[in-house]
């Protein structure tokens, strides 16, 4: 089968041909119909950051298709049957997962990063991972329901709060950005919308923003945002991963507000603990997505009250994997996919 190997040199990956999987007892093999792309995979590409599976190994973690083959001894799936497979694979046994954690699972493991990923025409995991797509919900448009809508959705509803009535402000319109503007705004809040790009800030208001800021047009966003809410925000979410605007996330919340810092930063991020003290501010992180709330987002997808079209921005063959990286490199697309 084709698939796009990360040897651990370069910034790209090499279209291969390896062998097709077969599945383990208590496993299934996917035919994937699509696979997202994500910044993490940059991470690993640009960023020096290694993955768990030493190279060469399959990246991609956002993936959806149909079950081709059946391990022995599964049960409840069949063959042909439309599936969303999870980007993070939980073991269901340890403290963690035992005590409603399991998206920080104790011995999770990632597609693409700790076993072989889905940039490839076929994909193994275990059959118990699987959800299960209804036929209302395309699987080339919810492959990207792995990871930046199913991370958006947690941290909107279990680390930020966001409750009916809040006014939230949120930073980067990447994937996950945008997933987390429609969900803030399902739940009932006001939503900000920070970026800049002018045709993301366009989108984030057709899913649901009340306003928007363009941060390069405004030197003073988070003044901006505090004058807007007559003092600050009840929740703010930063999505990129950036020091700056961690801080000024942080900086536009009220007294007893609360920031979820959802994007992937491996620099130091100072911040002004005064004030999360004097001011009873809550800072929590948020990762990934409870495999129990899949169904549920999926629910709201094929209810037709989350919107999945709208982000994605480009779907490009496997075969050129390579220039769909340098699109999220350039910021010229929201979400990709690659069709193998």
């Amino acid at each position: 089968m084709k698939a796009a190997i990360w040897t651990g040199e370069g910034h790209s990956l090499k279209l291969s041909d390896i062998p097709v999987p077969d599945p383990a007892p208590g496993e299934a093999r996917v035919k994937v119909a699509a696979c997202g792309l994500c910044h993490t995979d940059l991470h690993y590409l640009d960023h020096g950051v290694p993955t768990f599976k030493k190279p060469p190994i399959v990246l991609g973690h956002e993936p959806a298709g149909h079950i081709d083959a059946l391990g022995a001894g599964v049960q409840g799936l069949k063959e042909g049957q439309a599936v969303l497979v999870p980007a993070v694979l939980t073991c269901g046994e340890c403290g963690l997962c035992r005590t409603g954690r399991s998206n920080i699972c104790e011995k999770m493991q990632m597609l693409g990063n700790h076993i072989d990923g889905a940039f490839a025409e076929y994909v193994c995991v275990r059959a118990r991972d699987l959800v299960p797509l209804p036929p209302a919900v395309d699987p080339v448009e919810a492959s990207i329901v792995a990871d930046a809508v199913t991370t958006a959705y947690h941290a909107v509803t279990h680390r930020a709060q966001i409750r009916p009535g809040d006014r939230v402000a949120i930073f980067g319109c990447g994937g996950v950005g945008l997933s987390a503007v429609q969900f803030a705004a399902l739940a009932g809040a006001f939503v900000i919308a920070v970026d800049l790009d002018d045709g993301k800030l366009a989108l984030a208001r057709e899913l649901g923003a009340s306003e928007t800021i363009h941060a390069g047009k405004d030197p003073e966003a988070v003044k901006t945002i505090r004058k807007k809410t007559g003092g600050g925000v009840d929740k703010a979410m930063e999505c990129i991963g950036n020091p700056v605007t961690i801080r000024n996330a942080h900086a536009s919340i009220r007294g007893g507000g609360r920031l979820c810092i959802v994007g992937y930063c491996e620099k130091p991020v100072e911040m002004a603990v005064n004030k999360i003290m004097f001011m009873e501010q809550d800072v929590v992180g948020s990762l990934g997505c409870r495999p129990v709330d899949f169904p549920r987002v999926i629910d709201l997808i094929a209810a037709g009250k989350y919107r999945l079209k709208p982000l994605i921005t480009a779907r490009r063959p496997l075969e050129e994997v390579n220039e769909a990286f340098d699109e999220l490199r350039a910021g010229k697309s929201v979400r990709s996919v690659v069709i193998p």
